[in-house]
């Protein structure tokens, strides 16, 4: 289980994704590769959905009780996007990086978004310890079929 210490990486992450976010938002009114930001649109696009859809499917699917959190399910999920990758909301939180690294183009938004990159797949591995301890067995083989962050 998530200690205090262990929500260090994730919260650090969240705050480099807001100052990511605001640095690029004043930057992308400078020059830069147009085709790089139209990939950087669509990757954005693709962020939130991978951030928003798990809402929903884990409170359809994960055995969620009536006034818990989504994340509280009884259930391992391991169809829709469960199916393609364990953690889509890491993989969000990865891909809106990526996609303020694209549209703005700027030296300190890319080290920003590395940073806060690498801080998201250290809570990452944590996370599937986490579901290791929940679900046991039936977790370790759904690891086996499926990719941890699936950039595909």
């Amino acid at each position: 289980m998530k200690t205090l210490i262990n929500y260090g990486f994730i919260i650090i992450a969240g705050i480099l994704l807001v100052v990511q976010y605001i640095l690029a938002f004043f930057i992308y009114k400078l020059p830069g590769i147009a085709a790089l930001q139209w990939v950087g649109l669509v990757v954005w696009v693709l962020s939130g959905i991978f951030f928003i859809a798990p809402i929903y499917i884990l409170r359809q699917k994960g055995g969620v009780e009536n006034g818990k959190s989504y994340v509280e399910t009884t259930h391992l999920v391991d169809t829709s996007l469960y199916a393609i990758v364990r953690h889509p909301q890491y993989l969000a939180g990865i891909l809106f990086s990526i996609a303020m690294m694209l549209l703005a183009q700027h030296w300190l938004v890319i080290l920003i978004g590395i940073a806060s990159a690498v801080l998201i797949w250290l809570d990452n591995q944590i996370a599937d310890q986490d579901c290791i301890e929940k679900f046991g067995d039936e977790y370790l083989r759904y690891m086996q079929h499926v990719p941890q962050l699936n950039f595909l």
